[in-house]
């Protein structure tokens, strides 16, 4: 069955029109009145629906009951990344929403190739926020990740001073002799949140590193092989979440 994100909340009985994001979905699968879909808002659960009106541009819905339904990560995931260029960033938000990440904080590093600013970068956040919002609808979450404004590395760091310390703090490296992410994830409790710092195609500067490190994250590795920016990110991911 379709499913949308609706950006406004949702209640059961309710008569609506769909965002215009949403309703031009509805549109281009050619739904017709009386068909059913499933809506989520991003608060929790999913509900049943019925497209009650067709209009040119505008789609009316009837809202049905809800359902308490979660398919999220028992442990939290947050990623902290140097932004890879063009669309590799647009495929790291789209695999880590699908695989569970619970936030994603781009961030602007000293060997990073995407510079992000002002106007651009809040263009360039609302777009990962649309392809966060279409991995949803595609693999069933309800709760659509955070996609944080892009910082500077050194900005960002400093303010994760005050952070929940309760995170494990991860920084992906290349340094002899850190310890594996696996084996970090089977020493510490599924329910126990985690924070990976992971740089752009170039890596993190050795002064980004060891600052870093001197923050309380730790060096960990993902094996012998060096992988791309994004696919290491992910694979950070997966060993953290199991999934």
């Amino acid at each position: 069955m379709p499913r949308f994100h609706c950006s406004v909340p949702l209640t059961a009985g309710a008569s609506l029109a769909l965002p215009p994001g949403a309703a031009r979905h509805v549109q281009v699968l050619r739904m017709q009145p009386g068909d059913a879909l499933t809506l989520f808002d991003g608060a929790g659960g999913e509900y049943a629906a019925t497209v009650e009106r067709m209009g040119r541009s505008d789609v009316a819905v009837t809202v049905g009951a809800h359902t308490l339904v979660e398919r999220e990560a028992a442990r939290a995931v947050h990623l902290a990344v140097g932004m890879p260029a063009n669309e590799r960033m647009d495929w790291l938000v789209e695999k880590a929403t699908e695989l569970g990440v619970t936030s994603i904080q781009p961030l602007a590093t000293a060997h990073g190739v995407l510079r992000l600013s002002g106007e651009r970068a809040e263009k360039k956040r609302a777009h990962w926020e649309a392809i966060a919002v279409a991995a949803c609808e595609q693999c069933g979450r309800n709760r659509v990740p955070v996609i944080h404004p892009v910082q500077s590395f050194a900005g960002w760091l400093s303010s994760t001073a005050a952070a929940d310390m309760a995170a494990t703090r991860l920084i992906l490296s290349l340094a002899d002799g850190t310890r594996a992410v696996a084996a970090v994830a089977a020493s510490t409790p599924t329910t126990q949140p985690a924070l990976v710092l992971s740089g752009p195609e170039g890596g993190l500067s050795a002064t980004e590193e060891s600052d870093a490190i001197a923050r309380g994250f730790a060096p960990v590795t993902l094996g012998a092989r060096v992988l791309r920016a994004e696919t290491a990110a992910l694979a950070a991911l997966v060993s953290l979440i199991g999934t």
